[in-house]
């Protein structure tokens, strides 16, 4: 069965079709694959799935044919917020976002970018310059702010990091030996709500990863900081 291009919340990704273009839809999802020749198996909501205008279908080759859904790892999170290995385990969140931080020389000139994806795919983009700071501060304070902009209310958020020590005090329990009273506030902004903070490797061409990265060295380049608007 082939392949076709398509998006899933604004990231790219290779869908199941059927020879005539269509997504291959069983019991509402549709299987994918995040790049080429990647054996692991997810199965996304066929309501997410925008197939790319003028896409080619590509053969079964061009992905793995493993039928396996990849294991997850399970941890054990503080309350109400919860930490997956997976990207694909948070596709079904209601809002998405991707935040990373930047630093000249550690600690030096640093910055925090952030990309929010509400629910029906509208992208916001903000950027915080930190003047002198570490790239943890600047890893933090790009959770915090994204988190902070997301109204309360929503039902669910999905929280992209590359950053593991911004995942081992926000979600696994690390004790904060430095940044005690920012990563206190930012446990404070996630306490309550259905957040999932999900360790997405860096510089690996994810693109809403790639701008989050790209913004906060905005901030770094321009001194200057453009906060996201209140969602």
């Amino acid at each position: 069965m082939p392949w076709i291009e398509a998006t899933l919340r604004a990231q790219k990704v290779l869908a199941r079709a059927r020879t005539d273009g269509s997504l291959d839809v069983s019991g509402g999802r549709v299987e994918i694959r995040y790049r080429a020749g990647d054996t692991r198996v997810y199965r996304a909501s066929a309501a997410n799935l925008v197939v790319v205008a003028g896409a080619r279908l590509l053969p079964d080759e061009a992905c793995a044919s493993e039928t396996t859904p990849a294991p997850r790892r399970r941890v054990a999170p503080v309350p109400r917020v919860r930490k997956n290995s997976d990207p694909a385990g948070a596709e079904q969140a209601q809002w998405i976002v991707y935040t990373d931080g930047a630093c000249s020389g550690n600690p030096g000139p640093a910055g925090a970018g952030m990309v929010v994806i509400a629910p029906q795919g509208k992208i916001y983009e903000g950027y915080e310059y930190l003047g002198s700071a570490t790239n943890n501060v600047a890893e933090i304070t790009g959770v915090l702010h994204a988190v902070l902009a997301v109204p309360r209310a929503a039902e669910s958020v999905a929280v992209y990091t590359d950053s593991k020590y911004a995942i081992g005090v926000l979600s696994l329990g690390w004790k904060a030996k430095a940044n005690a009273e920012l990563v206190s506030r930012t446990r404070g902004a996630l306490a309550g709500r259905n957040v999932r903070i999900v360790h997405v490797p860096g510089h690996a061409g994810i693109p809403m990863n790639e701008r989050a990265d790209e913004l906060a060295r905005e901030a770094i380049r321009r001194s200057a900081s453009q906060p996201l608007p209140k969602l």
